[in-house]
C-alpha cells in the first residue's frame, strides 16, 4: 500500500536557538563603582579637590579618578609617588578646638563678627535667639535635601511682611553640586541666612590674621574653596523665592598669636567665575569612562602596583608644575611627563610659547635647524615659522656669550 502525498508525516520543526540575553544597561554609577572597586566605598569629593579640578579642567585623569570616588592619596602611594599632602595631627586638632570656639553657645561669637562685618541695616542677633535647624539625615542624597528644606525654610519664614527678623545659623550643612555629570556633595563650615533672605558662606581657617592681614596664598587657596560653596548654594537659591546668594564670604581666623577669632570679608566673584567657567569646560565623565580599555581597574584592594600604573596611565592627564600644590598624583604625572620628554614639565606657559613642539627634544632639534623624530607632523619647523626663529636666535646668542668666556671661568660655572 502506497502511502499519499496528503499522508506524508509533517517535517520536524528546527528547535529555536536559545534566546542570548540582551547585556543590561550599566549606569553612569554602576560603571563608576566598577572602576572604584565594588566593594570600595567612594571616597567623598570635597571644595578643595574641586576648586583643583577647575583649576585644570583639561585633565581627564582627575576628573575620572574624582568622579569615581578613587582614593588618590591611597593611589598614589600605591604607584610608589606618595604626595605629602594633608595636616600634620597637631594642625588638625588646633583648626577644630579653634572651630569649636568659634561655634560655641550657638554661634554667638560667629554671629558678632558676621553682623559687624556684613550685617548693615539687618537687627542684630540676639543670643540665644539665633535659629540652628538640626541637619541630620541618612545618607548624603538625605543630607542635601534637609539642607536645601532648612534653607527654604529660613528664607520664606524672614521673608514675609513683617518677620521677626531672626538669623539662621546652618552648621556644616551639605551642598549637592553636579561635577561633569557626577553628583559631588559639598560641606562648608557654616551658612547664615540673614533676616533679609541673604545666604553668607561662613569659611573658619586655623592661619592666623597678623595686624588684619593673612597669608596672601592661604587667603586666595580660602576664596577658590569658598567659591565652590557660594556656585552650589546659587543652585539652591534658584528654587526658593526671596533668596540671594552673597558674593562674599565671612574667613574667620585667628587674631595675631592668640585664640581669638577675628574676621575678613572675602569677595570672591572672581574666583567665582573662573570656577563657574572651568567647571563648564570639564569633559563628562562618562565619555572619560567609555574610552577606557576593557577590564581597567583602580581597585587598590585586588589590582597589584603594575595593574595600577597601567590603568592610570590609560587616562589622559594635563600636568602642569602647579599641580604639585594642588594633585596627589602630580608627582607620579610628573614623572612620566619628563620621562617623556614633555615640554608641559616646563610649565603652561612655555607649552603656550612651542606650539606643536611637544617635546624638548623637538624643540632642541628645531633649535639647532633640524627635526626630532616624534614631532608633530601640523608642527612647522623651518624658517618661517617664529618659534622656530626665536629658539634658534636663542640657541645663537648662547653658543656666542659661551664662546666669550674663558674655558676655565664656563667650566667652573658648571
Amino acid at each position: 500500500m502506497s502511502d499519499s502525498p496528503g499522508s506524508a508525516p509533517a517535517p520536524t520543526a528546527a528547535p529555536a536557538p536559545p534566546a542570548v540575553p540582551e547585556p543590561r544597561p550599566t549606569t553612569l554609577r554602576q560603571r563608576l563603582a566598577e572602576l572604584r572597586g565594588p566593594d570600595v566605598a567612594p571616597h567623598p569629593l570635597d571644595a578643595r579637590a574641586l576648586a583643583a579640578l577647575a583649576a585644570n579642567p583639561g585633565c581627564g585623569r582627575r576628573a575620572l579618578l574624582d568622579g569615581a570616588g578613587v582614593d588618590k592619596t591611597a593611589l598614589a602611594a600605591a604607584l610608589g609617588s606618595p604626595a605629602p599632602f594633608g595636616q600634620s595631627q597637631f594642625a588638625f586638632m588646633r583648626g577644630n578646638a579653634f572651630e569649636a570656639r568659634v561655634k560655641a553657645d550657638g554661634g554667638t561669637e560667629l554671629m558678632r563678627l558676621l553682623h559687624e562685618r556684613m550685617g548693615a541695616g539687618s537687627p542684630p542677633p540676639v543670643p540665644g535667639e539665633v535659629l540652628v535647624p538640626d541637619l541630620s539625615a541618612a545618607g548624603p542624597e538625605g543630607r542635601a535635601a534637609r539642607t536645601a528644606l532648612a534653607l527654604r525654610e529660613a528664607t520664606g519664614a524672614e521673608a514675609k511682611p513683617g518677620a521677626s527678623g531672626a538669623w539662621t545659623l546652618l552648621v556644616h550643612p551639605l551642598l549637592a553640586l553636579e561635577v561633569a555629570g557626577s553628583p559631588a556633595y559639598l560641606e562648608p563650615d557654616a551658612v547664615v541666612v540673614h533676616p533679609d533672605g541673604r545666604w553668607t558662606v561662613v569659611e573658619i581657617k586655623s592661619f592666623p590674621m597678623i595686624d588684619s592681614s593673612a597669608d596672601p596664598s592661604k587667603v586666595g587657596a580660602a576664596a577658590r574653596q569658598a567659591a565652590v560653596y557660594v556656585l552650589a548654594l546659587e543652585r539652591v537659591a534658584v528654587r526658593v523665592t526671596g533668596a540671594r546668594v552673597d558674593h562674599s564670604v565671612l574667613l574667620v581666623c585667628p587674631r595675631d598669636f592668640s585664640n581669638l577669632p577675628t574676621a575678613s570679608v572675602v569677595d570672591v566673584r572672581k574666583q567665582l567665575s573662573v570656577t563657574r567657567r572651568q567647571l563648564t569646560r570639564l569633559t563628562r565623565i562618562e565619555d572619560l569612562a567609555a574610552t577606557l580599555p576593557e577590564g581597567i581597574s583602580f581597585d587598590l584592594e585586588r589590582c597589584s602596583p603594575a595593574e595600577l600604573t597601567a590603568a592610570v596611565d590609560s587616562v589622559t592627564a594635563a600636568y602642569a608644575p602647579e599641580c604639585l600644590a594642588a594633585c596627589e598624583l602630580a608627582f607620579h604625572c610628573r614623572g612620566r611627563a619628563r620621562s617623556a620628554g614633555a615640554v608641559e614639565a616646563l610649565g603652561r606657559g612655555v607649552r603656550g610659547e612651542l606650539g606643536g613642539l611637544t617635546t624638548v627634544g623637538a624643540v632642541l632639534a628645531a633649535a639647532r635647524g633640524e627635526t626630532a623624530p616624534g614631532t608633530d607632523p601640523g608642527a612647522r619647523t623651518d624658517d618661517d615659522d617664529p618659534t622656530v626663529v626665536a629658539l634658534r636666535r636663542a640657541a645663537a646668542l648662547r653658543a656666542e656669550a659661551l664662546a666669550s668666556v674663558p674655558e676655565g671661568a664656563v667650566a667652573g660655572c658648571r
